[in-house]
């Protein structure tokens, strides 16, 4: 039986409606996200469902992650939901880095009117892993969050274009998003040059089992122990990505497996993991 957790801050959630076909467009098969069989995830997801499927656990907030085509509009209606219900606690809107930089940044204004708006990932199609540097620019001055989205090919290139933006606070998704074992080496190298980097880096444990096909410790362990000794304690944490890796575990599958995954360590370490520092990273 896995460890108990003493509470979660669940980093990285979505809440969408596949009916809503002009917001997610790939959820209801029309468009290709090149992601595969997307049917065991495209499936309707709101608070009321999430909070049931992770009911066995201690779940004291969570961050929802833009996956709306009309990301500002989704960011202010999940910031509203939030007045009503108390969740999202903190959100992760979106910015197209296939257009102006002007719209970009009228994009990131347009959100900080959500009180819980606390970062941006990509969107709009773009193959650009990290955005220009207007764009990095004026994330670090509003004190925004960049969360990347960032495969093992792109890990050292992104490097390389973080380097010297020590005072933005950067957020690697999906432990680097490995789309098979087969990449664990090309992997590891990247994610160790991007740690090297320094404290302002962290890495989002998170959208192992889509790469994998599977949702274990044993599957997880040396991409999660790998992070854990490069970035260290204090800049990692753990995330369940629902719905999409609902498509091969449960919540209770997924955190077993982090919970076991983690016994070893002292209590504070694993708060740190799965609650302290996605509440300091997204100020929630």
């Amino acid at each position: 039986m896995a460890p108990t957790i003493d509470r979660i801050v669940d980093a990285h959630v979505h809440l969408w409606d596949p009916a809503r076909t002009d917001w997610y467009p790939y959820l209801s098969g029309l468009r290709d996200l090149n992601m595969g069989d997307i049917s065991g995830w495209a499936r309707y997801y709101d608070q009321k469902i999430y909070f049931a499927e992770s009911a066995k656990w201690n779940v004291r907030k969570f961050v929802h992650v833009a996956a709306a085509t009309q990301f500002v509009a989704e960011t202010l209606e999940k910031d509203e939901e939030a007045r009503e219900t108390g969740h999202p606690d903190a959100i992760i809107g979106g910015v197209a880095l296939n257009q102006s930089v002007a719209t970009a940044i009228d994009q990131l204004d347009a959100q900080m009117a959500a009180p819980r708006f606390r970062g941006v990932r990509p969107m709009g199609g773009s193959t650009d892993v990290v955005p220009n540097v207007d764009i990095l620019r004026a994330l670090q001055e509003r004190g925004l969050v960049f969360e990347m989205i960032a495969h093992p090919e792109d890990l050292q290139d992104a490097a390389t274009s973080l380097a010297g933006w020590s005072d933005l606070t950067v957020v690697i998704e999906h432990t680097g998003w490995p789309h098979s074992k087969e990449e664990f080496t090309v992997w590891k190298a990247g994610m160790s040059v991007l740690a090297s980097l320094g404290a302002n880096i962290h890495c989002k444990l998170s959208g192992l089992s889509l790469g994998l096909g599977a949702m274990s410790a044993d599957a997880f362990r040396p991409w999660i122990e790998h992070c854990l000794e490069e970035f260290g304690v204090d800049r990692c944490f753990f995330a369940s990505n629902l719905p999409p890796d609902g498509a091969v575990g449960t919540f209770d599958d997924l955190y077993s497996a982090y919970a076991t995954l983690t016994a070893g360590l002292e209590a504070e370490s694993r708060d740190k993991l799965f609650a302290a520092n996605a509440e300091r990273v997204y100020r929630c």
